[in-house]
């Protein structure tokens, strides 16, 4: 479904340049649930940026389902790869109805049958099709998420990149949002790219995961292998022990490392 190779990309020019991505590759199959954990500016966000098309000024190549990810992107693209952002406070139009929010992408791709993709795709997410008329603010947090994540498969895409979907909601919410994932990804066979700094959360929903840190991933693992303790690099040994009980002698050992 989804192949990086030799990721690069810096930000700014000339001798103020820095270098956010090195050389990041890994892939993801047909179907798959694959995860980039790893501390705050490690470049998990950026790298799911890069595949939807937001950055464009990146070396290496980039393909979905075959095709290569490159500046002239067409809409295919954007209807078989959609975004679920970490802020449902901020990625809804705080004066837009979620009706706007959903028929927009329809509208732009020439879909039809708008009502009834509308209520299917809210029946989905598990929200009443009345919240269809209402804004933003008349929402709970994990009510705005679960419009963010049917505006993301109101399209019908392939694959869905989940930017932190749950860290800004409470925990009960964040439980309830990840089985909708998990619900949906089985009856539309789905493939994900989740961005996570929290392993739990990786390990209840991820097949796979790369461990990433200062822009460059240090191993790729399986959950299994996550879960028995079978690390190969000390970095992701030490980030899953400080997981599984936190302590600030270990949170200065993985700043310091």
């Amino acid at each position: 479904m989804i192949e990086l190779s030799h990721l690069d990309l810096s930000f700014g020019e000339g001798s103020s340049a820095q270098q956010v991505l090195s050389d990041v590759t890994f892939n993801v199959l047909d179907g798959e649930v694959f995860g980039l954990v790893g501390e705050s500016g490690s470049g998990k966000s950026t790298v799911l940026r890069c595949i939807a098309g937001l950055y464009d000024h990146w070396t290496g190549t980039i393909t979905v389902d075959g095709h290569p990810v490159d500046k002239n992107l067409g809409k295919e693209h954007y209807r078989k790869v959609q975004m679920v952002f970490q802020d449902p406070y901020g990625s809804l139009h705080p004066k837009r109805s979620i009706n706007s929010a959903l028929i927009a992408p329809l509208q732009i791709h020439k879909i039809g049958d708008e009502d009834k993709r509308i209520n299917e795709v809210l029946d989905q997410v598990g929200l009443p099709r009345s919240s269809r008329f209402r804004y933003p603010h008349q929402l709970s947090g994990g009510q705005r998420q679960r419009v963010a994540i049917a505006r993301a498969l109101i399209l019908e895409p392939q694959l869905m990149l989940l930017d932190e979907p749950t860290s800004a909601l409470d925990v009960s919410v964040q439980a309830e949002i990840l089985n909708l994932l998990v619900q949906i990804r089985k009856e539309r066979h789905l493939s994900y790219v989740m961005v996570s700094h929290d392993l739990a959360v990786i390990t209840h929903l991820c097949d796979r995961l790369a461990v990433m840190r200062q822009g460059c991933i240090e191993e790729v693992l399986s959950k299994e292998a996550l879960l028995t303790g079978k690390m190969k690099v000390d970095y992701t040994k030490t980030l899953y022990e400080a997981s599984r009980s936190y302590d600030r002698a270990m949170a200065n050992q993985l700043e310091t490392a």
